[in-house]
């Protein structure tokens, strides 16, 4: 309700009920709390010293205003507090109505590390001080030695030998095998020297190949004649194994079929189509006069193609005779398996021998499987979509063979060797070099270099016939 106005009446207003009440006005009365409550927060004029009411501006005038860049607005707006956290900040005085009041710390959950760093009450906690202080020892080391400049890049050890972490810590590695590389690694993680455990296949070679193959004899340029005629003889048992897989797949697919005239396919497929159709002017077979006598029937009753079937039921008789048909057979089936049983019980020593002979391939064929295995562990493996195959051996015929270095035909490439050493070692995928054709791309002269009057087809006619008349010219001054 508003203020009342000066000079006006004062309305008088019936204050019976309760509903009543709220016609009353008491802005004032509500104003006046909040000023009360307002001081209470924020302090009275009263209470605060000059310093936080007023401030002397001790800056000359200046006429223009400096315009600050953004990096220095930037920078200013960082020292600020964040707007977010502004609604955290407790701006008001009023004093806790309760001056004597319990403050109960939570015990919080977890360990208290700079309790422990501070105050250490166990072994642990002072063995991890003096870990702390060993380590900010050499990290203040290694900061003095980069300031100085002076960096050390010596390398004490063989970073390619390989080296056992059983060896350095004493007790774990086990000459009688008590104690399991598994345990060792666990042990080791417990005393503080965590081992990173690595995958099996790290730990064996997965090919036999070398790292360095050295060549054969005979393709030496100056070779033996019983080394030559060895590499000869590797090199045609390889070629014949690829002439001999070659006549096999021809044989199993190209030689498997016919070959005809196109005249005489399409002479084929035009009898294989039209099978079963009769010609105009054909008169119809016996055969096919009998079926359409067959098929039409004789009058317009009803039939079908299969017989009724008749609901015969079996009499007891029947029945009873069945039951001991079927008696009989489980007896016979009986008999015949005791009779089995006490044949068996005498050729017990033949048996015997069959489980054996029988025990004994099953450990051959685990002999082979195991050996294929192993024998496949070490072969080349298939990285990529292509299979490893053997290069060709590079070989120099007898007629190549110069006797110096001057005079040699080389065969071999370095880099090529390399390379495919590096895919039987697995190292790398093998690959198979891709040709791309170079798409036709169709020229045009420009209109500015056209002469008036002149189309592309005469232009072309012009530049064939010019090399042709080079080519003629040629002709005659080589003869």
């Amino acid at each position: 309700m508003a203020a009342q106005e000066p000079g006006m009446k004062k309305k008088r207003i019936s204050k019976k009920n309760k509903s009543a009440w709220r016609k009353t006005d008491i802005q004032d009365v509500e104003q006046f709390l909040e000023d009360q409550r307002q001081e209470e927060r924020i302090g009275t004029f009263t209470d605060k010293q000059n310093e936080d009411l007023f401030v002397v501006d001790a800056s000359p005038l200046k006429t223009v205003p400096s315009q600050l860049s953004v990096k220095k607005k930037r920078k200013l707006n960082a020292l600020k507090p964040m707007r977010s956290h502004q609604a955290l900040e407790n701006t008001s005085k009023v004093q806790d109505p309760i001056v004597k009041r319990n403050h109960v710390r939570q015990k919080k959950n977890g360990r208290n590390i700079e309790l422990e760093v501070r105050n250490p009450t166990k072994a642990r906690h002072r063995q991890a001080n003096s870990d702390r202080g060993l380590y900010y020892e050499k990290l203040d080391q290694r900061l003095t030695a980069r300031e100085s400049g002076k960096k050390d890049n010596k390398v004490d050890k063989d970073i390619w030998q390989e080296v056992d972490f059983r060896d350095k810590i004493p007790g774990l590695k086990d000459e009688k095998g008590w104690i399991s590389r598994d345990l060792a690694v666990h042990i080791a993680g417990n005393i503080g020297r965590k081992v990173v455990k690595t995958h099996a296949s790290l730990h064996h070679k997965t090919t036999k190949a070398k790292k360095f193959e050295a060549p054969h004899p005979g393709m030496s340029y100056n070779p033996s004649l019983k080394a030559h005629q060895e590499l000869l003889a590797q090199v045609v048992d390889r070629e014949e194994g690829i002439i001999k897989k070659e006549q096999h797949l021809k044989r199993v697919t190209t030689s498997m079929f016919s070959k005809v005239t196109p005249e005489e396919r399409d002479r084929r497929r035009l009898n294989e189509m039209s099978e079963g159709i009769k010609e105009e002017g054909e008169p119809a077979s016996a055969s096919e006069d009998e079926e359409g006598a067959e098929q039409k029937p004789a009058d317009n009753s009803y039939s079908t193609v299969n017989a009724p079937v008749e609901n015969k039921k079996k009499s007891k008789q029947s029945r009873n005779k069945e039951l001991k048909q079927k008696e009989l057979q489980r007896l016979h089936e009986a008999k015949k398996a005791l009779k089995k049983q006490t044949a068996d019980l005498i050729r017990i020593k033949s048996i015997r021998a069959e489980v054996k002979e029988e025990a004994e391939e099953l450990n051959e064929v685990k002999k082979r499987r195991k050996a294929k295995a192993e024998r496949k562990k070490f072969e080349p493996k298939r990285l990529g979509r292509h299979k490893f195959v053997e290069p060709d051996v590079d070989v120099n015929m007898p007629e190549d063979l110069a006797g110096n270095l001057r005079n040699v035909k080389p065969e071999s490439n370095l880099l090529t060797d390399r390379f495919k050493l590096l895919q039987k070692r697995n190292i790398l995928p093998t690959t198979v070099a891709v040709t791309r054709k170079r798409s036709k791309v169709k020229r045009f002269p420009r209109n500015s270099h056209k002469e008036a009057g002149v189309s592309f087809q005469d232009l072309r006619a012009q530049r064939k016939a010019a090399a042709a008349a080079s080519k003629a010219n040629n002709d005659t001054i080589k003869i």
